[in-house]
């Protein structure tokens, strides 16, 4: 096909076709633990925090516990691993949500 005015140009060459290649293996996929694994762990080590606070606390109770301190850091650090923990089940439900609200077709 040749378009007037176009043929003049000295070196000019038309455009071809883009040539479509095919896509690249995909990469072998990396082994490790998979996601309920590590939800699984993630709340053990949690409840382990919360168990730790709360023996901290019954020997603040109790008395036998030389440093208040040691009982204020695990409450502190259980309670910021709850809202974490809280906080990522929110998001993930938010997701799921919003998968099954997708629209296939």
């Amino acid at each position: 096909m040749s378009i007037n005015g176009i043929e003049a140009i000295a070196g000019f060459t038309p455009l071809a076709a883009p040539v479509v290649q095919a896509p690249a293996p995909a990469a072998p996929a990396v082994q490790g633990a998979d996601f309920g694994s590590l939800v699984l762990d993630g709340i053990e080590r949690l409840e382990g925090l919360q168990d730790s606070a709360d023996g901290l606390a019954v020997r603040a109770a109790t008395g036998t516990l030389p440093n208040i301190h040691d009982y204020t850091l695990a409450a502190a650090e259980a309670e910021t691993a709850t809202k974490l923990t809280v906080a990522v089940r929110n998001k993930a439900i938010e997701a799921f949500s919003e998968i099954m609200r997708m629209q296939v077709g």
